[in-house]
Order: structure tokens, then C-alpha cells, then sequence
């Protein structure tokens, strides 16, 4: 069985820097967290197994995450990040997508419930009073990701949401684009929410009129995304620009912008939230604000992993749960323009 020592061989690094990136891998870069990563997968090292554990211990080392859309790049990331930590401290992490059904999303939470997971990473789909109710009495630590649900006492890991429709709809508006099309997400998610918060109170702002007819609910779908766009693009008194609110959102407005043959940015600007990691090989490269994804991240495995000490340590945390705000990042591409230049 190959040891750490193995490890370190394979990766050309000291053992301590393999003990480094295993236990605290914020405090290594990701260039050598992936040497490490590979070499590790090279020897084939494999940490002390979860379900022997359990059984030895009498403690689960298992960690359960529930997804509202496992094929989402941005949500790929996230599990990529909290393997990491989790393997390292001999956690196995299991992945549940819920399809953001509420049903089946209330399943899973209590199977995992059922199977003692040591703790729960939760990007809900939009929590019912049921799934509330259950979290609330849950024993089991827990941390919501993304989506924030206020009836809830617990660690959150998000994105400023309004920060980032806001900055998207400035530089619109700094551009010349006056009617604006908002591709929103779900009503009454808390992301969607605060996403129109922010275009809203930055059209106002500015002094600009907020037409109804131009805020539309696309789902967070590709397929509702599509069809609101195509709508909006053939309106009598069409947009000049679409702020989708998400990455596949984003994508699914371009392919309706190409299919009624007009061009981006000459005819219609589109900015988005988030990226994918191929956005770069798309053209136009969509202007987007971009989401920390592995702070993000490493902040969720560094709080639940916490959280799971404090437990089987007996202590009491309920006065000390934080949220955890991170800031996008605007990034520039090919997909908007000056109004007086389209």
C-alpha cells in the first residue's frame, strides 16, 4: 500500500508539503495542489477508508452534498474542491442531485439523514416548509451553499448576488443601453431574488424606467432561457442588450441571438453571470461576473469539516454560524458593445 512518503516522491515535494495540501490546502498553490493530486492518483494512495472507520469509531466519515444541478460546471467545482479537504482528513463524500425537485429533494435529506452522515452541504433548490422543518431539527451539522434560506440557523457560502447584477447592468448602462432584458432565475429563490434586486435598484439608480415586459422568469433553464430570449429579441420594441442570470442561461440567449440570425454584439449585447471552463473557446466571449468558486469552496470544506470536530467534541456553536459573502469578479469579453457602435 503506498504511504504519503510515496506520494511525495512521485510529486517531487517534501513530505510535509504533501501533509500540507491534504490537511490545509488553502495554503498551497493550485499548481502543486494538482501535482500532488496527480502523483497521489499516480501511486494509487488511498486514505484510511470512511466506512472502516465508522465501524472502529463509532463516528461516520461520511459527508453528504445535495445538488440542485450536478451538471453545472460551478457546482462541479465545488465538489472538486471539498473532495480535496474531505479525503484528507479521511471523509468520503457522496453527491445527491435533486433535479430542484422539492420531493425528491426532501428524500434525500432524510436518507442522508438515515445513512449518520458526520454533515451536509446543501445548495437547496428553494426549501418548503417540510425540508425547513427538517433541517431545523436536524442533529446532523450542516452548511447552505449558494442558496440562503433565512428561516434557517446555520453557515452560509455564497455569492453577492446583488453586486453582481448590479455591476453587469453599470456596465451596460455605461455602454448607452437603456432597455435592458433580465433573464431571471426562479421566483422566489433567494439567488434569483437578490439578482433582480441588484438590476433593479442600479436601473433605478440611474434614473432609468424599469419596463415589466423586459424582466422575464427564464427558470435558471436552458430551455426556458432560450425560449425568453427568442421572445424578448422579437418583440415589437426589442432590448438592446440581455443580462442572463446564470452561465447556461447565458448560453442559451446566444444560441436564440444566432438563430434569428442577428449578431452579438452588433445587433444585440449580452452579458452573464458566471463562466464555464470552455467559455473562452466561444464566440463571442460573453462579458460575465465571475463567481470565486474555489474559496468559495474551500470555505465551505473548512466550515463543515469544523463543524463535524465541534460536534463529536460536544461543543456548542449555534451563537458562532456566520455568512460568508464573496465578491464576483467582472470579466470583460467580446459580447457587448457600445450602443452607438452596434
Amino acid at each position: 500500500m503506498s504511504t504519503i512518503r510515496d506520494v511525495a516522491r512521485e510529486a517531487g515535494v517534501s513530505v510535509s508539503t504533501v501533509s500540507l495540501a491534504f490537511n490545509s490546502p488553502e495554503r498551497v498553490s493550485p499548481e502543486t495542489r494538482e501535482r500532488i493530486a496527480r502523483a497521489a492518483a499516480s501511486v494509487d494512495y488511498q486514505s484510511p477508508d470512511p466506512v472502516a472507520q465508522t465501524l472502529s469509531s463509532g463516528r461516520s466519515q461520511l459527508i453528504g452534498m445535495v445538488q440542485a444541478d450536478i451538471s453545472n460546471a460551478f457546482f462541479g467545482k465545488l465538489l472538486r474542491e471539498v473532495e480535496l479537504h474531505a479525503h484528507a482528513r479521511g471523509y468520503l463524500v457522496i453527491v445527491s442531485d435533486s433535479n430542484a425537485e422539492h420531493e425528491r429533494e426532501e428524500k434525500i435529506l432524510r436518507h442522508m439523514s438515515s445513512m449518520r452522515v458526520a454533515g451536509m452541504i446543501v445548495s437547496p433548490c428553494g426549501l418548503n416548509e417540510a425540508e425547513t422543518a427538517h433541517l431545523h431539527d436536524l442533529k446532523t451539522p450542516f452548511i447552505l451553499f449558494d442558496q440562503k434560506h433565512e428561516g434557517l440557523s446555520c453557515d452560509f457560502v455564497g455569492t453577492d448576488n446583488q453586486l453582481a447584477s448590479a455591476t453587469l447592468t453599470d456596465h451596460l448602462i455605461q455602454l448607452g443601453h437603456r432597455r435592458i432584458g433580465f433573464l431571471g432565475g426562479v421566483e422566489g429563490l433567494y439567488t434569483a431574488r437578490e439578482r433582480e434586486r441588484g438590476f433593479v435598484d442600479r436601473m433605478q439608480a440611474s434614473g432609468l424606467e424599469i419596463d415589466s415586459e423586459l424582466m422575464v422568469d427564464a427558470r435558471y433553464t436552458y430551455e426556458a432561457s432560450y425560449a425568453q430570449s427568442r421572445r424578448l429579441l422579437t418583440m415589437q420594441r426589442p432590448p438592446t442588450a440581455l443580462l442572463a442570470c446564470s452561465n447556461v442561461m447565458s448560453l442559451a440567449a446566444l444560441q436564440a441571438i444566432r438563430d434569428l440570425g442577428l449578431e452579438c454584439p452588433g445587433d444585440i449585447s449580452l452579458t452573464g453571470i458566471d463562466d464555464v471552463p470552455w467559455m473562452h473557446m466561444i464566440s463571442p466571449q460573453i462579458t460575465v461576473v465571475v463567481q470565486p468558486v474555489e474559496a468559495m469552496a474551500q470555505t465551505t470544506a473548512r466550515l463543515i469539516l469544523e463543524r463535524i470536530e465541534q460536534r463529536q467534541n460536544g461543543s456548542n456553536t449555534a451563537a458562532e454560524f456566520t455568512d460568508n459573502i464573496f465578491p464576483p469578479v467582472l470579466k470583460i469579453g467580446d459580447s457587448s458593445a457600445s450602443l452607438n457602435e452596434t
